[in-house]
């Protein structure tokens, strides 16, 4: 049978276990690779109705990216909120938020995220937004997520006071009298949030389509959402994703998670984890993890540390304690419900490896510790032998390098977001942004993740621990392959043939780990994406 379509040029097959994989041809017939190879043996299976993509010279195609930890539907969802990661003062902040507020009805919440208490100078309090939008419900996340700035309103809504105790795991801000200031942390978050009215399902729809659009033209070709079953939610993240598959109207491939609210009505609805959702027969949308949280954030000083942070005693929180960890995780592996554990510090890495290791086999999926941003020497040979995956986020780099070696001294560059560490120790490790905590853009994480350091740092900071760089094939498995391997899908994340036919070309070849060429990488958008073999997207 002739070939639907033949790309040539310089290809990284990212075949094998390891080298780029390069050849000179890749024939698709329906919806796979059905040969690689040299351009002449490939064009004798071609007739006059195939699709010939010739790549420029200097131009490279590789497979798709997928983003191993991307919150789509609350990316999509906070996509036309107020964005203050570029406010650089609270004023600034503060200013728009009055603008924002002027165009919204007079009972509308002020939603927002992006606002960072280090480049703020302090904490922001109520009393800073009841000044501006007065009377306004408002609730503005932090750059993090792991907190929520809120109106006076917002903290009536969710009947917090002086009397209110701060819950397991979380913590309420307070003024010297007792009195909410105007920030709730970790597990308090929910006690506002909750409040927030739910958009209509049919909007969530349409973000979403707008979202999965915008992360096609960078190379995204799929997505694993650690979201919600939401038990009284119309629009939980696993049943809109069903809907729109079985609907044809997903772009992405995604898996949906689920949370521990979720998780009994996840197990009575026999969703297993791999399983895949509503009558789709391209299984567009697939059934994730459980998500749960072993501590909190490096910014929000709620990271669980092993030993204490640098002149203090303070070892942050564990937001689950570790026997729930290891419960609920064993719960939802008997579910055949894999689980995906946030672990910042050390001490959370440890006991998400604990909860972890009894779970492998439960599930169709790896287990996976998320994050991993510093990790005790003794708990790195853990993720191999256990088979326990491990999901970070290179681009989590670039805002936290100072914070980490002023809260971790030396610990930070000897210990800190220790990937070269992970791969070579044979742990499977896949590349995520954690959008909407960051944008969206997976190339800027793939640079840092080589050069350990961002470009726009200057020069006078040196890169952050730099013998744990990556080479740049090491964080291009990473971004494709590594992700696929979670999701035990061996038809994914290569060009060998019988994969999926998902590639894209990039205008020039990445430089390898030069300054310049950090910039270069950084900066890289496809001129082209398939995606099973279909142009989704051309510049």
């Amino acid at each position: 049978m002739p070939l639907d379509a033949l790309v040539s040029g310089r290809i990284a097959t990212l075949g094998g276990d390891h080298g780029f994989g390069w050849v000179e041809a890749v024939g698709i017939r329906d919806g796979r690779v059905a040969f690689a190879g040299s351009a002449i043996d490939l064009e004798t299976r071609a007739d006059p109705h195939t699709l010939r993509i010739e790549l420029e010279p200097g131009e490279i195609a590789m497979p798709g990216l997928t983003d191993a930890h991307l919150h789509l539907l609350d990316a999509a969802v906070s996509a036309e909120d107020v964005d203050l990661t570029e406010a650089a003062s609270l004023d600034d902040g503060l200013a728009r938020l009055a603008d924002a507020a002027s165009r919204l009805p007079d009972d509308a919440w002020l939603l927002g995220a992006g606002w960072d208490r280090r480049r703020w100078g302090r904490w922001p309090t109520a009393a800073d937004l009841e000044a501006v939008v007065p009377g306004r419900p408002a609730a503005l996340w932090s750059f993090d997520h792991h907190a929520v700035w809120v109106s006076p309103s917002a903290l009536r809504s969710g009947g917090i006071d002086a009397r209110t105790p701060d819950p397991d795991g979380g913590i309420i801000r307070r003024l010297d009298d007792g009195s909410p200031e105007g920030v709730l942390l970790e597990n308090a978050v929910p006690l506002v949030t909750t409040r927030i009215p739910s958009p209509g399902a049919d909007d969530v729809r349409r973000l979403i389509r707008a979202m999965a659009r915008r992360l096609i033209a960078l190379g995204v070709v799929g997505v694993h959402d650690p979201g919600t079953v939401a038990t009284d939610s119309a629009v939980s993240g696993i049943d809109v994703y069903a809907a729109m598959a079985e609907a044809g109207e997903l772009p992405v491939r995604v898996h949906a998670g689920l949370r521990s609210e979720g998780l009994a009505l996840a197990a009575e609805r026999g969703l297993r984890s791999g399983a895949v959702l509503g009558a789709s027969p391209a299984g567009r949308a697939r059934v994730g993890w459980l998500k749960l949280f072993a501590d909190g954030t490096l910014g929000s000083q709620t990271a669980a540390l092993l030993e204490p942070r640098e002149g203090s005693d303070d070892r942050g929180v564990f937001v689950t304690p570790p026997e729930a960890l290891r419960a609920l995780a064993g719960q939802a592996a008997g579910a055949g419900i894999a689980t995906q554990i946030h672990a910042i510090g050390d001490a959370a890495a440890r006991v998400a490896l604990d909860a972890l290791e009894p779970t492998v086999g439960g599930a169709a999926l790896m287990p996976r510790v998320e994050h991993v941003q510093l990790l005790h020497p003794d708990d790195l040979g853990r993720f191999t032998a256990a088979g326990v995956a491990a999901s970070v986020q290179p681009v989590h780099l670039r805002e936290d390098a100072a914070t980490a070696r002023r809260d971790w001294g030396p610990r930070a560059d000897a210990q800190g977001y220790p990937w070269r560490s992970l791969v070579t120790s044979g742990a499977v490790v896949a590349f995520g942004t954690d959008a909407p905590v960051e944008p969206i853009d997976p190339w800027p994480g793939i640079a840092i993740a080589v050069l350990r350091r961002d470009p726009g740092w200057g020069s006078e900071v040196p890169a952050f621990g730099p013998d744990e760089g990556l080479t740049l094939e090491q964080a291009l498995r990473a971004a494709t392959r590594g992700a696929a391997v979670t999701t035990r899908e061996p038809d994914r994340g290569h060009l060998l043939p019988g994969a999926r036919a998902d590639l894209i070309v990039l205008p020039a070849s990445p430089r390898e780990a030069t300054e310049g060429g950090a910039a270069d990488f950084a900066d890289v958008r496809p001129r082209l994406v398939m995606i099973e073999g279909r142009i989704e997207f051309e510049a």
